[in-house]
């Protein structure tokens, strides 16, 4: 019998136009518990009759609602209101959230706190926001009317769902549009919350909808559909790709965060226990199933061999167990399908480079999706463990022995999401960050994000960025609007008596 946490609905139904739903079709799912994979609950299956009553909603209080039109501080009222009710459920939220999707408990604490934060951002964003306005006196005035964009679908992923939730749903919300949100199959029980605080918070009916579901199903007809004006997608770059394609049939604005490969350059001159605590953090934190893991480690030759023996002992030490327990830095990955996609790149990276630490599962766990912290020494560029993401506690070390070689190095995948620069040589920090194909860098830190900047990757890793204004241009339409102020000389064409101005011959009219 599996001890559930308290707070949970005897099953998951959608929720559009104000009320909750089952599927049109009667079909659920089972959602398991990663360190058992027994199904503890069932979810709606949401398919195409769903997707197109919860868009139908949302059109309806784009089209006729108040939300909309709204001015900016009563919008970041009830934004702030939605914060504070995912404040009261940190507890609640962190229970869920670990036994959901076998995040540790220590680290799903923060979960609440950094989804709430993001709604505070983001109305206190809408309230200060200017846009411009140009003059040419005398003769025009030109400014620029910002409007929200529509119905915004959004899509995310199984990784720290809330606060991935609340990072789509407060810029979207926050601009005026209205949403439907799918939440991602393996991790869909911590969404339900979203129901009682947007309903708490007074958020107008139909500008909230959830539909849940797989890819295949709801996700590609929240893409394909018409009345969607935008998707937000944050998952693998293959899915990426179908999203790409699907939604250019008609033109809808996309966001696509797909991931990463990210290389952490450590220099001969950089602080060594500091680039160490940093880059076994970056890695295991979140079980290892984060998009900015610094997963590819490269390492200055002259103090490769003492970084991969310390590496290697600390490695062997993180604390692996259960989700609920405190002690417990490394749990359960979030469902069998990812524990065997993990386990065999770890197979793979055993035929390919040189196994330090890990490698197979705990002794003490032998049910459930775990994973022992595994790092593999001497990798080649060309190995498909460092070039592939494996979205898992297993890293790839690497050495180099120049600035170029290492830039090189960071370069040579088809990701670019971020980058970590360890060096306390000021100019090559600069230099070599700026070199590196990445949306991101972090030098000398972990990934410390400040939320006013903008978050998204180059190549492989997706397309547009979000985060601060960014995420408010995305989600809005920024219109041009003219007016003449004085008079304005038009050629006439089809009247007679055209004087050399008319034709143009009178030097420039600007």
């Amino acid at each position: 019998m599996i001890d559930k946490p308290a707070g949970l609905p005897e099953r998951i139904q959608h929720y559009y136009g104000g009320a909750l739903h089952d599927s049109v079709s009667g079909e659920v799912f089972d959602v398991l518990e990663p360190t058992t994979n027994q199904n503890y609950i069932t979810a709606a299956a949401g398919g195409k009759e769903d997707v197109d009553r919860a868009v139908a909603a949302a059109k309806k209080a784009f089209d006729e609602g108040p939300w909309p039109h709204m001015l900016p501080r009563e919008r970041a009222t009830i934004l702030n209101r939605v914060a504070d009710e995912v404040a009261k459920i940190n507890d609640e939220l962190a229970a869920i959230e670990s036994f959901d999707s076998g995040l540790p408990i220590r680290q799903a604490k923060g979960q609440a706190n950094r989804a709430a934060e993001n709604f505070r951002f983001f109305a206190d964003l809408i309230v200060a926001q200017v846009d411009g306005a140009f003059k040419m006196p005398g003769r025009q005035i030109n400014y620029v009317n910002r409007k929200p964009l529509g119905v915004a679908g959004l899509i995310t992923p199984w990784n720290t769902p809330f606060m991935q939730e609340s990072w789509k749903l407060a810029p979207a919300l926050a601009s005026g549009c209205t949403v439907v949100l799918k939440p991602a199959e393996f991790t869909p029980v911590s969404a339900n919350l979203w129901v009682d605080i947007m309903e708490k918070a007074g958020v107008p009916e139909g500008v909230f909808n959830i539909v849940y579901g797989d890819g295949a199903g709801a996700g590609d007809a929240l893409v394909k559909h018409p009345d969607t004006n935008l998707i937000s997608f944050t998952g693998s770059l293959a899915t990426g790709k179908i999203v790409y394609g699907n939604g250019a049939e008609h033109m809808k604005h996309l966001s696509l965060e797909l991931g990463g490969k990210s290389p952490a350059i450590i220099f001969e001159d950089a602080d060594f226990e500091k680039a160490l605590d940093s880059t076994l953090f970056g890695v295991f934190s979140l079980n290892g199933e984060r998009c900015t893991a610094s997963s590819r480690i490269l390492v200055h030759r002259s103090i490769y061999d003492r970084f991969l023996e310390a590496y290697a002992e600390r490695a062997n030490k993180i604390v692996v167990g259960p989700p609920s327990d405190p002690v417990t830095e490394l749990a359960a990955l979030v469902h069998p399908e990812h524990y065997e996609k993990v386990t065999s790149y770890i197979e793979i990276g055993k035929h390919e480079a040189r196994l330090i630490a890990g490698g197979g599962r705990p002794h003490h766990l032998p049910e459930g999706n775990y994973v022992e912290p595994t790092v593999f020494a001497d990798v080649a560029p060309d190995a498909r463990i460092f070039q592939e993401e494996i979205f898992g506690p297993v890293v790839a070390i690497t050495p180099f022995d120049t600035d170029e070689e290492a830039i090189e190095l960071a370069n040579n995948v088809e990701y670019g999401l971020a980058a970590y620069v360890w060096t306390n040589d000021i100019a090559r920090a600069h230099n070599v960050a700026g070199a590196i194909e990445s949306g991101m860098v972090w030098i000398n830190s972990h990934n410390v994000r400040d939320l006013r900047t903008p978050f998204g990757g180059v190549k492989g890793s997706g397309l547009g960025h979000e985060g601060g204004y960014r995420s408010l241009d995305f989600y809005s339409i920024q219109q041009s609007i003219h007016v003449t102020l004085g008079d304005v000389h038009t050629t006439r064409f089809g009247a007679t008596g055209y004087s050399e101005r008319d034709l143009g011959l009178g030097g420039p009219s600007a």
